[in-house]
């Protein structure tokens, strides 16, 4: 399923009705593992990607995040969300062109979120916000290709967990041209249940990033999209920082011995090689 027409139809109709896991890989090798172990499609992560690099989140570059987006969508046959962070601009216009260069790169999905990256003032005017939104929506339009759009609203993990507020952002932003929302952070069912009833029938993505809801209690609330975000590549960096720690502090590689074995991880890296 290499075309992008047919990665966007599917994409689309994961959309229409159920609910489906959406996990989060930050290179092509764990993005073949994540579709082997057949997930149906699969959403980047902006932290993940840029701690591959030895980076914090949010210092990628366009041209990197672009790259990164075709290696990953080249990588798999599953349809490919993209974590388009602020759209690398903060002007409309400037957002429109960068999310205009995504769509050429193979992805089937693409979101926008609205925090500005700066404490004192954590979320972008909600005018502006809504601007950039409705330019992202118009350069997909253009591109032809059938992008799903998501509209993220970052206030509850920037410091401004108003859920009126992410209520008010999100339906305009839906109304702007997202076809699907997403609040990250959002942890209590009232409040997921308050945004899914406010913008319904747009479909919602909700974060989950610890053990606090399993897919199916929130398949019953009317989630329809569950992502993990930058937490599967921070339980990775877990097994590799213990085993280092104790390398680097003991001498001893206690660690080391729950690896999962070298066969094993080849073994599925060959199956995958011809995608």
């Amino acid at each position: 399923m290499h075309d992008t027409a047919e990665r966007c139809r599917v994409f689309r109709e994961l959309h229409r009705s159920g609910c489906f896991v959406i996990p989060n890989p930050w290179d092509v090798g764990s993005a073949r593992l994540l579709a082997q172990l057949g997930f149906q499609a699969l959403a980047t992560t902006s932290s993940g990607f840029a701690w591959s690099l030895g980076k914090p989140d949010n210092r990628v570059s366009l041209e990197e995040a672009l790259g990164h987006l075709r290696a990953v969508a080249s990588g798999v046959t599953v349809p490919v969300n993209a974590d388009f962070e602020g759209g690398f601009a903060t002007a409309p216009a400037a957002v429109g062109a960068n999310v205009a260069a995504a769509t050429a790169t193979g992805i089937a999905g693409l979101s926008i979120e609205d925090s500005t990256g700066n404490a004192s003032n954590p979320l972008f005017e909600h005018t502006l916000a809504v601007e950039r939104i409705r330019a992202a929506r118009q350069a997909i339009d253009a591109s032809g290709t059938g992008i799903l759009l998501t509209g993220r609203s970052e206030g509850f993990i920037v410091g401004r967990p108003d859920l009126a507020e992410t209520i008010r952002r999100l339906t305009a932003y839906a109304e702007a041209g997202a076809e699907c929302v997403y609040a990250p952070g959002l942890r209590a069912t009232a409040d997921i249940a308050a945004v899914i009833s406010a913008v319904a029938p747009t479909p919602v993505n909700v974060l989950v990033g610890s053990d606090f809801a399993t897919v199916t209690e929130l398949a019953d609330m009317g989630v329809r999209r569950i992502s993990v975000g930058g937490a599967l590549a921070r339980a990775a960096w877990n097994g590799f920082l213990q085993a280092a720690r104790e390398i680097a502090g003991h001498g001893t590689f206690t660690n080391l011995a729950r690896a999962v074995p070298f066969a094993e991880v080849n073994g599925l890296m060959a199956s995958e090689s011809q995608v």
